[in-house]
Formats: C-alpha cells, sequence, structure tokens
C-alpha cells in the first residue's frame, strides 16, 4: 500500500523543480538563430544574469552545466604551472580545485572540513604568509550542497584585502545563485559562476560567468584559454560568438521567463522565501534531532545554508528512508554525497518552492521516521508550521 499518487515532489539540491511557466515558454518553434528578436533576447539575459550577480562586469552564457562553467573561469584566468588556494568547506570547491589540477595547475587546499564553513582569519593568514605573491587566484564556494554549508563571501573578501594580497577572489554561486544575496562588486569578488538547474528555476544546461575589470586584464595573459570557454572570443560583435556557435535557443527562452518570475516576485522577496523555509525546515530537524539518532551536519546554526539542510542519520539507513519517502509518499530527498555517502540525507528548499511543498516534505519525512522505527521527538512538522505562522502575517 503507498499513498504516492498525485503530483511528485522534489527535494533534491538539483536541478530544482522547473515551473509550469518556464516549461510553456520553451514549448514553441525553434527561430531563425540570425534574427532580430534572438540578438535582444540575448542582450537582455546577459545584462540581467549580471544583474543578480551583482556586478556592472560582463556576464557570459555556455552550453554546460556547472562544471563547465567552472572550466570557464579557470581557463580564462590561469596559465599552466599558476598556484590557486582552494578553500575547503565540503566537496565542491575541491573538486573545482581538481578540475584546475587536471590542467596543470597547481592546487594548495586550506584545510576545512564536511562540518564548518570556511574561517577568513585563516585565509587571511595563509595570503600574508605568501611573501611571493605566489597564488594567484582563491577558489571558495558560497554554498556547498553537500555539507550544507554557507561561507561568508563578504568576509572572505575583506580577509584577502585586509592580508594585501593580490590573488583573484573566485566564487561558485551554483547553489546560492536567486536564493540568497550574492553582490559580486560589493564583496570584492572578481569571477562567479553558477548554473541554471536550481535558483534559477531553468532545466540543467546553462552555465554562467561574471568577471570583473580585474579578472578580465588578467585573462590577456592567461595561458590555459582554448575557443569555446574564451572571454575574448564571446565578446566578439556576431550573435554565435556569444555561444561558440548556435545558441540554445529553448534554453534561453526558459531562462527568460525564469527571470522574469524573478524579478516579478522581487530578489529580496526572493531570499526571504528562501530564508523563511530554511528556518522552517531547521525548525522540523532541531526537534527530530532530540530522539538522538539525527543531527545536523553543519554544527554551528549561523553556518547552516538556505537551499539545502543536511542531515546525518546515526545508525540507520538514510537510504531506506529516502526509498521509503519516495515509494510509499512520492516525496525525493536527496542522498548524501561525498564523506556523508550512506551516512545523511539532504532536504533542499531552493528554487521554485513554496510553503506546501516544504511543509508536504517535512510531513513524509515524519512519517518515513515514524514507519522505519527510526527514533526521534515527534512534532518537526508542526514545529515548521509554528514557525511559519509566526513570521507569516496577514
Amino acid at each position: 500500500m503507498s499513498v504516492r499518487a498525485g503530483r511528485e515532489f522534489l527535494a533534491i539540491p538539483g536541478p530544482t523543480t522547473v515551473p509550469d511557466e518556464v516549461l510553456r515558454a520553451m514549448h514553441r518553434p525553434a527561430v531563425d538563430i540570425y534574427s532580430g528578436p534572438l540578438l535582444a533576447l540575448t542582450d537582455g539575459l546577459l545584462r540581467d544574469v549580471a544583474r543578480v550577480f551583482g556586478t556592472k562586469g560582463r556576464a557570459y552564457i555556455y552550453i554546460a552545466n556547472g562544471h563547465g562553467a567552472w572550466e570557464a573561469t579557470l581557463t580564462n584566468v590561469l596559465s599552466k604551472g599558476d598556484k590557486i588556494l582552494v578553500l575547503e568547506s565540503g566537496r565542491f570547491a575541491i573538486g573545482w580545485g581538481d578540475n584546475a589540477r587536471r590542467m596543470g595547475v597547481e592546487v594548495e587546499v586550506l584545510k576545512g572540513d564536511m562540518r564548518r564553513a570556511v574561517r577568513p582569519a585563516e585565509v587571511e593568514a595563509r595570503l600574508k604568509a605568501d611573501k611571493g605573491g605566489t597564488i594567484k587566484a582563491v577558489l571558495v564556494a558560497q554554498i556547498d550542497t553537500a555539507s550544507g554549508v554557507v561561507n561568508d563571501i563578504a568576509a572572505i573578501g575583506q580577509a584577502m584585502r585586509a592580508a594585501g594580497h593580490d590573488a583573484l577572489l573566485m566564487v561558485d554561486a551554483v547553489a546560492s545563485l536567486g536564493c540568497m544575496p550574492f553582490e559580486m562588486d560589493k564583496w570584492g569578488v572578481d569571477v562567479a559562476m553558477s548554473g541554471s538547474q536550481k535558483g534559477l528555476m531553468a532545466p540543467p544546461g546553462l552555465g554562467f560567468v561574471a568577471a570583473n575589470d580585474r579578472a578580465r586584464e588578467v585573462h590577456k595573459k592567461a595561458g590555459l584559454r582554448t575557443p569555446y570557454w574564451d572571454w575574448t572570443d564571446r565578446e566578439g560583435d556576431l550573435h554565435y560568438q556569444k555561444y561558440a556557435g548556435t545558441p540554445p535557443e529553448h534554453l534561453l527562452f526558459g531562462l527568460r521567463q525564469a527571470l522574469d518570475m524573478l524579478f516579478e516576485e522581487g530578489l529580496e522577496n526572493v531570499y526571504q522565501r528562501h530564508r523563511l523555509l530554511a528556518e522552517a525546515t531547521r525548525r522540523a530537524v532541531g526537534i527530530w534531532a532530540e530522539g538522538q539518532a539525527i543531527g545536523f551536519n553543519i554544527i554551528e546554526p549561523s553556518e547552516r545554508c538556505d537551499t539545502v539542510t543536511t542531515v546525518q542519520l546515526n545508525g540507520y539507513d538514510p537510504e531506506t528512508l529516502r526509498a521509503y519517502c519516495n515509494q510509499k509518499c512520492g516525496v525525493i530527498i536527496g542522498h548524501g554525497i561525498g564523506d556523508l555517502s550512506g551516512k545523511g540525507f539532504r532536504v533542499a528548499h531552493m528554487g521554485h518552492v513554496n510553503a506546501p511543498m516544504m511543509l508536504g516534505t517535512l510531513s513524509v519525512i515524519e512519517i518515513g521516521l515514524g514507519a522505519l522505527g527510526i527514533p526521534h521527538a515527534k512534532g518537526g512538522a508542526q514545529a515548521a508550521i509554528d514557525w511559519l505562522a509566526d513570521q507569516v502575517k496577514p
């Protein structure tokens, strides 16, 4: 017996639910790639992607996922033999650095772990010790969806300036852009990248990079530049150069609709919606954790991000819980990855998500905990309801 019929709830940290409006925008015939309307579409998207990044610098759109956008950032500002510093706080900045290593870049990892955010003071100290200025760039993820951490990019930027170091600050905003504030220019970020499939509510397949003038100056001497990723080529006058070939028309139609929806809601309202739903999720997990089998992966409450909550499940198989939620109730929650593989699960609250979706997801998890006999304190879903009732007033 199951109660699975009806619309499936996707609560994994990417790809997230694509709004019906975005799907409808994509359901149209192809158009002439050389026509005026498509040129205007590209110009508007490049302008608005830069707006979401919070920069007056240049934006670039790639037919790629986040890993492709990683490569786009690295090849445009680095040369073989350059040294970079990767700030560990989970899995994804490490992966970004591994890509650089395979390109012939020397990679140093500032050691962290899966349960903490980057400490800006440690970044400042390491850069001050780099007397010869050998470190060319610092890589960090604003949110790491494996660990569930959020890093303070503004503070990291300030630490780099306090160190008096010229390294570029490069930020992975895949799990944060469109979900929480990103102030590229204000925070001193030189290069930022993201993807279409999370907070931007579009299908996977588009990667975004933004670069300021300092990064574009470094770019002129970068030795890893290749034709497809190259910023200079993409800044050419011809429209096809913006995509290094045929533009991904239908993904662009969807992205346009998704950005329009974000701007119509208002970015500050979008960020507040994510904050409220994230805290509702944390209230539920906090109650369940009183049963001792469940716990937050990120220890410090202030370091838990607003797009995904990573939960440790001690002594019980998280895959059994995931299977129950999916097969019996139609809710798909994320599995633990990296060091947390087989040790926990992840609840996403990013992108096209609202109160019914999150309260339904949390309720199903609580049903699963009870049905499988996993020790937990009851009332987690009610705690989420109480939080939202107190915060969302008429």
